[in-house]
């Protein structure tokens, strides 16, 4: 027989491993998903999140490692727009981390966009429930500036139906992640108010986006708290030595072919990359 949906779930066990072959498939070939949310149109938040484990499942039998997490959703604007009330989340995995002032393959992605933010970097396990901003300060070894690339193996906007994708979709694609760079000055959590870090992003020499930290849940400490206890549930945790990426305090910035970024973080340090190649599509998949 097979296995039903679990309690606020859809989509059963078993169809799981197929949802997580496509969104490689799509990730190898450049050819975009239509949005889970169409085929299923009842697919709820823990549907989404059982899809992305799934996926992240795939990597690792792959080879690949998890070696840190992100947050994304975290301002209001975000979660207004998105209609959910809370963040969401996805996994970093080690072949995701480019360095910086250097070229970034632009063939490793389909339809990619940058955003700002601050990545923490453990010294100790964080576990919740109950976890706060002070528990995650006590326990970072030091927060660095961080440029995320986000992409879509599923399509923004359904070329079927000319509607947007929803947040499950988001969050069935990883939550939308597929690069990092960390780069500028690492800081101590108490070397200076984190809820004050800003920064510029810079492409081309026009200054396309700004931003200031406290954008982020109040203190970008806040989604790394969140975090830890939104994984309690499933018997996981932060471990030491992962990276978090706070979440972004900017919107998404276009890339296109040959675009040079400069992510200005004042006395946190400046740090570029230029994109280089062509990306590998965005073709519809039938």
């Amino acid at each position: 027989m097979t296995p039903g949906p679990h309690p606020q779930r859809l989509i059963p066990d078993a169809e799981l491993p197929a949802l997580a072959a496509e969104l490689e498939a799509a990730e190898a070939s450049g050819v975009q998903l239509s949005p889970f949310s169409e085929r299923f149109p009842g697919m709820t938040v823990a549907d989404a999140y059982a899809v992305q484990r799934a996926w992240v499942a795939h990597k690792l039998a792959g080879g690949r490692r998890v070696v840190g997490h992100k947050i994304g959703l975290t301002s209001r604007a975000m979660q207004l727009a998105s209609r959910i009330d809370e963040p969401d989340y996805g996994a970093l995995l080690d072949d995701m981390f480019f360095e910086p002032n250097g070229d970034v393959p632009l063939s490793r992605f389909l339809a990619p966009k940058v955003e700002v933010e601050l990545a923490f970097v453990l010294r100790a396990d964080l576990r919740g429930p109950g976890v706060n901003v002070f528990d995650v300060l006590r326990t970072t070894e030091y927060v660095t500036p961080a440029a995320e690339i986000i992409d879509a193996r599923i399509e923004r906007v359904s070329a079927s139906t000319g509607r947007p994708r929803r947040v499950t979709d988001t969050i069935s694609d990883n939550a939308a992640n597929a690069g990092v760079i960390l780069g500028g000055r690492a800081v101590r959590p108490d070397g200076l108010d984190l809820r004050w870090a800003a920064a510029l992003c810079i492409r081309n020499g026009v200054i396309e986006e700004t931003g200031v930290a406290a954008g982020v849940l109040g203190h970008p400490a806040s989604g790394v708290a969140w975090l830890a206890n939104r994984l309690a549930p499933h018997g996981e945790s932060l471990s030491a030595g992962e990276v978090v990426l706070a979440g972004s305090f900017i919107r998404p910035v276009d890339i296109s072919p040959g675009d040079v970024f400069t992510f200005d973080y004042g006395r946190l340090g400046t740090f570029s990359c230029r994109f280089a190649g062509e990306p590998r599509g965005q073709r519809h998949q039938p």
